[in-house]
């Protein structure tokens, strides 16, 4: 996410830190710079011009000038005016008082409504939430059926009604949510392929006609400031609360994120990182900026990691380790769990400075379906007891696998290395400690490796 953008500024920052004490001439050399970046990053050129004079006038005050360490306290100043550009704070959906509360979804088409009427209804059903799905585009083929497929997927009713105009269809939907005691009701409307007076009118219809609580726009982060444009059209025109921008996960320049709050003063709600029907987050400026920067985004790993990971067996993987039960089993479980979590490049780039470090180093998620692949090619006694595995055992498993008897080797070889660690660390009594420190050796964490990595 914001790869470009991401290394320009961490390099111009670099070059600041390194500093022992800031003229202005350095400031004004880093504003030049971080002015190129935010252009390149395809970021409005008024919010760029407003940004760094903003920036400028800060950095340049005795307070920084004069400070310990200056070219940090620059970086400070960065971050807190790229989390004021987002927003500065996360934005949340207004609620009604008295159910159902309606959600407009409306955008140009191919932006992704669709699919995210069906991500927002499972980010709602995971907060107690009960969705109805309207289908409300009675004009793209097949719109109604893939919307009905996408609520069987993620196990959210959909009402449809055949030859009704789009204002009929939302306004049965809200009886309909009533009767049934369904307390959202996601209207997924019609779009073009260019903002129209046609698409408009029918969108301020079905806004005179249900009221709704919240009309969201659905822009592609990738399309930079044409995301922006259409963003300021359909505020103009018809009045949105907020923007969903998909594909962020994607978006290595950030030009539509940078931007949008700033143009249009409407905020950026949600934030579409992935394909599968789960990956909708909540859009949080100050953790973007942190993740620019190159500070990690540790705040929403936990989030993840809550959501992935199942607290008794957590508790039940904790007393194996410090039985030294673990198993390969186990470690296949624990692969499944993380990977629940997103890609593993998406997770290492959350960690405070391990983002850049990754930039020339290519993450194979295939290798992680070998490791499982090899797992699920042996019998249960073998997961359970991996030294019995000899040299016939080794080819059998390689051939089962797809994979070389080299591999099938490293693997054992370092599962049979962690074991020897964590009997170790369980003999020390620092299980359990991680992070805390121990009473005699200076607080040091363990020099704990992930196994296979």
């Amino acid at each position: 996410m914001f790869q470009g953008l991401a290394e320009k500024l961490q390099e111009t920052f670099k070059k600041l830190k390194g500093k022992g004490k800031l003229t202005e001439a350095d400031v004004n050399e880093a504003m030049r710079e971080v002015r190129m970046a935010l252009l390149e990053a395809d970021v409005n050129f008024r919010v760029v011009k407003s940004f760094v004079a903003k920036v400028k006038e800060r950095a340049v005050g005795q307070e920084v000038l004069e400070s310990l360490s200056p070219g940090q306290h620059v970086v400070k100043i960065v971050h807190e005016e790229i989390i004021d550009l987002m927003g500065s704070v996360a934005s949340k959906i207004q609620i009604a008082s008295k159910p159902p509360t309606v959600i407009l979804l409306v955008g140009l088409q191919g932006a992704g409504k669709t699919t995210h009427a069906a991500k927002l209804a499972v980010m709602l059903t995971k907060q107690g939430k009960r969705p109805l799905l309207a289908a409300c585009d009675v004009y793209r083929p097949a719109a109604i059926k893939q919307l009905q497929v996408l609520g069987e997927q993620t196990k959210t009713p959909v009402f449809s009604v055949a030859e009704r105009s789009p204002v009929e269809i939302a306004q049965a939907s809200l009886a309909h949510a009533n009767a049934q005691g369904l307390d959202v009701v996601i209207l997924d409307t019609a779009g073009r392929l260019h903002i129209n007076e046609e698409l408009m009118d029918e969108l301020r219809k079905i806004k005179a006609g249900v009221n709704p609580h919240e009309i969201l726009l659905v822009v592609d982060a990738m399309t930079g400031q044409d995301a922006v444009n259409a963003a300021k059209a359909f505020h103009e025109q018809l009045g949105i609360d907020g923007v969903i921008l998909t594909k962020l996960d994607g978006d290595t320049r950030g030009g539509a994120a940078l931007s949008i709050k700033a143009v249009t003063q409407c905020p950026i709600k949600f934030a579409g990182v992935g394909e599968k029907l789960d990956a909708l987050e909540a859009f949080h400026p100050d953790r973007i900026a942190s993740r620019i920067l190159g500070m990690g985004d540790v705040l929403t790993l936990i989030e993840k990691a809550q959501e992935a990971f199942d607290n008794k067996k957590a508790q039940e993987m904790e007393r194996k380790l410090r039985k030294q039960e673990f198993t390969l089993d186990d470690f296949l479980e624990q692969m499944q769990q993380i990977k629940k979590m997103g890609s593993l490049s998406s997770i290492l780039e959350m960690l405070p400075g391990v983002g850049k470090s990754l930039k020339d180093i290519k993450i194979d998620e295939k290798d992680t379906g070998y490791i499982e692949a090899i797992i699920r090619s042996m019998t249960p006694e073998e997961r359970r007891k991996p030294a019995m595995i000899k040299d016939s055992r080794k080819k059998r498993i390689s051939r089962g696998s797809g994979t070389s008897i080299q591999e099938v080797g490293r693997l054992l070889k370092q599962f049979e290395q962690f074991q020897k660690m964590m009997k170790q660390f369980a003999g020390s009594g620092g299980m359990g400690m991680l992070g805390k420190g121990k009473k005699g050796n200076k607080g040091k964490r363990p020099n704990l490796r992930f196994p296979f990595a």
